[in-house]
């Protein structure tokens, strides 16, 4: 791939030289290269279909990419807002494809059409209200209502009332992982400082604070079906992004500040892995993975396990090196089974009194010397007894 990119990286520059030297010779005045390359007729015509050629090509390669990559998007949303986002993504795509179907057929056909020939003038014209209302008001009604559908989208996602009944949640960033912090029975997180970052407290939570006792830190997000959980997101180092995909959720890490983002799940791990799609796109992926494997063991080199389905967080900002690598489990239980796996989670408070508890004094046992004579004596009481 390397050698590749370099190949056309010096093809390019190779255009770029020709093309530099071409516009130098038009600079020099009197050439006779200068004149040959005024467009004649011939030259028009060529362009001209050209350009009709292209649109051809364009509307080939999008019918051809949705055919052959088309089952690369997402499928069955898994949270409850994600169906208002998938109809506010296919209304908008639909309406970009016709836009650009039509101004793309009449640019090139125009261009095609009314191509330059000898003796024939342009006709000029300074002004057209009556079209410029038209290609003026018809975008903005249709962009009004694609943002009104957005807002009332976005308010319905990240409103909730503080009487509502949620769970809260800290998503904590830094490269090149995730951690997840619960905020316990009081649903209350405490408080967090990157000052306080130190051992087994690789959040920074404020252990003084007393609703920071009950808090656990985990690195495999659960959460329960059915209820909203409110993210609070932090970044320790760099800019990042939260992205869990199937949930149509997204929201940036930002350094110094908390960011939030809210949704309710849908579906279970359990059931999304029995969802059509899903396991189409995983029998899919299987199957490569088979027929890498058969390469593999070829070599001696250990064949990849079978993948199963399961709901990731991701980092949807390139922040460094191992940025591809950045991401966590995420599992959607049932609320009983939610419930039980966060019991069995020991709280950050008792991980750190753990950690820093007082090695235990260890009292030195004095040491008693036996006279030999005693063991002697010993030993003859044994062997008389034995008789």
């Amino acid at each position: 791939m390397t050698s590749l990119l370099i190949f056309f990286v010096l093809v390019l520059i190779g255009i770029a030289i020709w093309q530099l030297t071409k516009i130098f010779d038009l600079t020099q005045v009197g050439s006779n290269s200068a004149d040959s390359e005024v467009a004649n007729d011939k030259d028009n015509s060529i362009n001209g279909y050209l350009m009709f050629a292209f649109v051809g090509f364009i509307y080939i390669f999008t019918i051809y990419s949705l055919l052959k990559w088309g089952d690369l998007v997402l499928g069955t949303p898994a949270s409850e807002h994600g169906a208002d986002v998938d109809n506010l993504m296919a209304i908008s795509m639909y309406l970009i494809f016709f836009v650009q179907t039509i101004t793309q057929f009449l640019l090139h056909y125009f261009t095609f059409k009314y191509r330059g020939k000898q003796g024939q003038k342009a006709l000029y014209f300074a002004d057209n209200n009556k079209l410029e209302a038209v290609w003026t008001i018809i975008p903005v009604i249709v962009l009004a209502g694609l943002i009104l559908y957005g807002l009332y989208t976005w308010n319905d996602i990240m409103y909730y009332d503080d009487e509502e009944e949620v769970i809260y949640v800290e998503l904590y960033a830094k490269q090149f992982g995730w951690e997840a912090r619960y905020s316990g029975e009081d649903n209350t997180l405490g408080k967090a400082n990157v000052r306080f970052i130190e051992g087994v407290n690789t959040l920074g939570v404020d252990l003084s604070d007393p609703a920071a006792q009950d808090d656990k830190v985990v690195n495999e997000l659960h959460l329960p079906k059915g209820k909203k959980v409110v993210f609070k997101m932090r970044s320790q180092d760099v800019l990042h992004s939260a992205y869990m995909p199937h949930f149509r959720a997204q929201m940036n890490c930002v350094p110094g500040m908390i960011t939030q983002f809210a949704f309710v799940p849908s579906m279970t791990t359990a059931e999304m892995r029995e969802d059509e799609a899903i396991i189409a796109k995983v029998d899919k992926i299987n199957k490569i993975r088979a027929k890498k494997s058969i390469e593999l063991a070829a070599k001696g080199e250990e064949a990849l396990d079978p993948y199963t389905f399961d709901y990731l967080l991701l980092c949807n900002k390139i922040c460094g090196q191992s940025h591809y690598n950045m991401q966590m489990k995420i599992v959607v239980d049932t609320p009983e089974e939610f419930k039980a796996w966060l019991n069995e989670k020991p709280t950050l408070s008792s991980q750190w009194a753990e950690a820093n508890a007082p090695a235990p004094v260890v009292v030195p046992v004095p040491e008693v010397v036996v006279p030999v004579e005693t063991i002697e004596d010993s030993t003859k009481v044994v062997a008389q007894i034995i008789k």
